[in-house]
């Protein structure tokens, strides 16, 4: 997907939900010229791209429309073309952290990833070093690499390699084997807990975990409930659902889930652990009917009609996929 920027001579080469958009800080003459981005042949970005394994051959600038195809967007801090970065103004950076704010949102991308410091300055008007930031845009990780511009002499092909290459283990998905339950009460009623991410964003889940190396799935959701509830005595039911979904933490993890069907006749829960070190907000028990009212962001996002289903059919005769 192209986007033209207002005032932008070099368009964006973006698309929904990349690994990583790559920020430049502007169109140079040579770019703006060959109306692709980083087109000096000085430049080390597509050579750079392609080491670190962003993309499995070498891209010529003028193939930049297939960045997308290989999960990696282009776009820039600042729109106006000029012969270096040092003839920019800070008006020319006018907007910028709320156009890329907006384009995290909406286009979610893993990660957002600054060609050069001053391309992180420009936009937000702070100094930055070089890796993984604290800030985040949605729930888009910030990272700032070293400008690959031939003016940045000071720093080595394999110094920016090493940088390219730590983002792209960044963004590089990991495994995150995890066990949930479908706590409900007599009422038939569900508990869940509400979670804010590193980005801010607010959800709902139901109680669990990852499951530790060597662990059983009852191990691991017996030690979960405990820490996240303070409960302790249940039978474990049946494996009901499984779901996968890749997100973003503190890195890019790929959640492969399975959930059990817990009952109790009743618990309020008492956690045994700080649960608002591990994000968890507030927790809650639910019908099906308010759930399904609510208009809360939760997941699996079919909750509400999965435990009606559950409720009226009982548990499936085998686990079955419960979709995103």
């Amino acid at each position: 997907m192209t986007i033209l920027p207002e005032s932008s001579s070099l368009p964006d080469v973006l698309a929904p939900r990349l690994r990583v958009i790559f920020c430049g800080i502007n169109p140079g003459r040579v770019s703006a010229a060959a109306g692709a981005h980083f087109a000096n042949p000085r430049n080390d970005f597509w050579r750079l791209l392609y080491a670190a394994g962003f993309t499995p051959r070498l891209l010529a600038p003028h193939e930049q429309h297939e960045a997308p195809r290989f999960g990696a967007g282009i776009t820039n801090a600042a729109q106006r073309t000029t012969r270096g970065s040092g003839d920019l103004r800070r008006g020319d950076f006018a907007g910028a952290a709320e156009r890329l704010e907006r384009l995290a949102r909406e286009l979610e991308p893993l990660a957002i990833a600054f060609v050069g410091k001053e391309a992180y300055r420009g936009a937000f008007g702070e100094r930055a070093r070089l890796g993984l930031q604290e800030r985040r845009l949605g729930d888009s990780l910030v990272f700032v690499l070293p400008s690959t511009s031939p003016a940045n002499a000071a720093v080595s092909y394999e110094e920016r390699l090493r940088w390219f290459s730590a983002l792209r283990g960044l963004v590089e998905p990991v495994d995150r084997p995890t066990v949930r339950v479908v706590l409900l009460d007599a009422d038939d009623r569900i508990l869940l807990l509400r979670f804010v991410s590193p980005g801010g964003l607010s959800f709902w889940a139901t109680p669990g975990g990852g499951v530790e190396l060597g662990e059983s799935d009852e191990h691991a959701l017996r030690r979960e409930l405990a820490e996240e509830l303070g409960l302790r005595a249940f039978e474990l039911g049946p494996c009901l659902w499984t779901r996968e979904e890749e997100f973003v933490w503190n890195r890019v993890l790929v959640a492969r889930e399975r959930y059990y069907l817990v009952r109790v006749d009743a618990h309020e829960p008492v956690p045994e652990a700080d649960l608002l070190a591990e994000n968890v907000h507030e927790h809650r028990w639910w019908t099906v009917d308010e759930l399904a009212a609510s208009g809360v962001r939760v997941y699996p996002t079919r909750l509400a009609a999965l435990v009606r289903d559950l409720l009226e059919r009982g548990p499936p005769a085998q686990p079955f996929d419960a979709g995103v």
